[in-house]
């Protein structure tokens, strides 16, 4: 796309959020923080079967001696086998473990500076938090605004608690309306998350710029990817649902074209927890917006598929995934710093499954969170507890903790092989437990996924060869790097999911160029199981992960797997 031909898509969209005369205003700002943007050259970078992205807060890993990030930099360098760190807001806040930010251009003094997130960089591709949508209530934005203080007097959205707000979707059992006070008296300000984080009026084009002042900060801090967070919520109408509004994929767009201007390589991805058909539309068409979106639907999928050792549900769902252009992939995950989604499994999995999977997560130690409705009644948003405890019943693993380690591998493997980039979160690459000592200090349900740990700890648990951690880094480390040399995961290739058996999560892996193709077998049950796939010509199959051979012979590959085994079959002759 030429210069001209990009300048002009950001002036049409200003004049749809704003108005002609407004837009074009904002326009002429616009280009003028373009012009002095100065981005660091950096290495061009093709997404590719080796980017894979840890999931970790800046203080995951602690030592007295040095700060949390130069800490969990020295930690990741010798253990992550992963090219790319998500490091949660990492940023001064308030509240709600990093997302009530305070400073959007500083480093929590208390995690160490940007000089830690610069090192950082030198050995990992990053990804940054935008958290757009709010900013904190201790922030120097909104005490402006509570002094009444240009230009921050209309930074914020204040509303006649008299309105009619039934309409409005909310993620939280919260008021979405919280009384302040400021210099022209008791205003009402729209909070959609909790009373210290603020929502910003993306009404106001001033908004809309500082947002992308942030952004292109972030980009020359070092950002790679950048996540919008909650960005689903941005623009607010009051008598709509206010979100998934037009609006906000307009912004969405238009973030997206200052990145293509300022800086092409770096990528967007949006986080939006939602059932899937809402999620996915923010690939917009393919060119215009994110370049991934959360494959938030999987995590409830697949916790469905090993509580009941049937595939049907994920394999149906998993035959109907398409992506928007050849350039957009899917980001998947099974586990983040929140817990695993309910609304992304609505319309896939029937109200009793879903029961089911809220009476299991309460089974297995963990928590279940929820939202308001429109009409005041309440609705599950989603459950609290480690994957590892979710994949499998604590006192079972007590009993057998090798079977337990099984059962996640064999999750993990599923979430691997599909298409797109994997995040893996901190907790899951190393095998962690519940942490009912979290939840009880902070009295918050998500704390039983977030805890911390000493560094000199950790690693000694992580090379013992009997604990949990260690069987579950090894065989996880171990995916990892099959799956980074082999061509056949390319975010970009082509996936045919088969139904071979009920228990057998199973899809065909093709490389771009067609020149490498894996057949991922995956056994979600606890009985042993024939699979028989119908192939053309004989053809000898090796296990990438056992090394083991097959014979597809008559037109038909037959192997038998056993109770979770996995089985990624690379064709390597015929």
């Amino acid at each position: 796309m030429t210069e001209s031909s990009l300048n002009q898509r950001m002036a049409t969209k200003l004049a749809v959020l704003y108005g002609e005369e407004s837009g074009e205003a904002t326009y002429a700002q616009l280009l003028g923080i373009l012009e002095n943007c100065r981005i660091p050259a950096r290495p061009a970078h093709a997404l590719s079967q080796s980017d894979t992205v840890l999931i970790c807060y800046g203080d995951h890993v602690q030592a007295s001696d040095r700060t949390p990030l130069s800490v969990l930099h020295r930690f990741l360098k010798t253990t992550a086998p992963v090219n790319t760190v998500h490091i949660l807001p990492f940023y001064p806040y308030s509240s709600d473990d990093g997302f009530s930010v305070i400073d959007y251009y500083a480093v929590d003094p208390a995690l160490g500076g940007w000089d830690d997130i610069h090192a950082l960089h030198q050995d990992f591709r990053l990804m940054f938090d935008a958290v757009l949508n709010h900013i904190s209530a201790h922030s120097e934005w909104f005490q402006a605004f509570l002094r009444g203080e240009a230009p921050y007097a209309d930074f914020f959205i204040t509303v006649d608690p008299a309105q009619d707000l039934s309409l409005v979707r909310r993620p939280r059992a919260l008021p979405l309306l919280t009384p302040v006070e400021t210099n022209a008296g008791t205003r009402y300000v729209w909070t959609t998350f909790s009373d210290d984080q603020i929502d910003l009026n993306f009404s106001n084009p001033e908004v809309l710029l500082e947002t992308i002042r942030v952004l292109l900060f972030y980009v020359q801090q070092g950002a790679d990817l950048i996540r919008l967070d909650a960005i689903a919520f941005l623009w607010k109408v009051i008598g709509t649902a206010c979100i998934h509004l037009e609006q906000t994929h307009t912004v969405i767009q238009l973030m997206r074209d200052v990145l293509d201007a300022a800086a092409p390589d770096v990528l967007l991805i949006t986080e939006t927890n939602v059932p899937h058909v809402e999620n996915i539309s923010y690939f917009g068409d393919g060119t215009d917006e994110a370049q991934m979106v959360y494959q938030f639907s999987l995590p409830p999928l697949l916790l469905h598929t090993f509580r009941t050792g049937d595939t049907t549900a994920l394999t149906t769902w998993a035959q109907g995934l398409s992506r928007a252009g050849d350039r957009t992939t899917f980001f998947n995950f099974t586990a983040s710093h929140d817990g695993i989604g309910v609304t992304p499994a609505l319309g896939i999995l029937s109200t009793d499954e879903i029961a089911a999977l809220l009476e299991l997560t309460e089974r297995h130690g963990g928590y279940v969170s929820y939202k308001q409705n429109s009409d005041g009644s309440r609705s599950p948003y989603e459950m609290n507890i480690t994957y590892f405890d979710a994949i499998t019943d604590p006192a079972v693993t007590e009993e057998n903790p090798m079977l337990a380690c099984r059962r996640f591998f064999c999750s993990q493997a599923i979430m691997l092989a599909l298409a797109g980039v994997p995040g893996i979160y901190f907790s899951s690459l190393y095998g962690s437990r519940n942490d009912q000592a979290g939840v009880k200090a902070t009295g918050r349900y998500r704390s039983i996924n977030r805890q911390k740990f000493n560094l000199t700890t950790l690693l000694e648990e992580i090379a013992d060869p009997l604990s949990i951690r260690h069987q579950v880094y090894t065989a996880y480390s171990q995916l990892l790097r099959v799956r980074a040399e082999e061509p056949a995961f390319h975010p970009f290739g082509d996936q045919t999911v088969l139904a071979v058996h009920e228990s057998v999560f199973a899809l065909v892996r093709l490389a771009p160029d067609q020149s490498s193709e894996v057949i991922a077998l995956h056994n979600t049950g606890e009985q042993d199981v024939p699979v028989q796939i119908e192939i053309q010509n004989a053809t000898v199959w090796q296990d990438l992960l056992s090394g083991e051979r097959y014979l597809s012979m008559e037109g038909r590959l037959n192997l038998r797997l056993a109770a979770f085994q996995v089985a990624w079959l690379k064709r390597v002759s015929g």
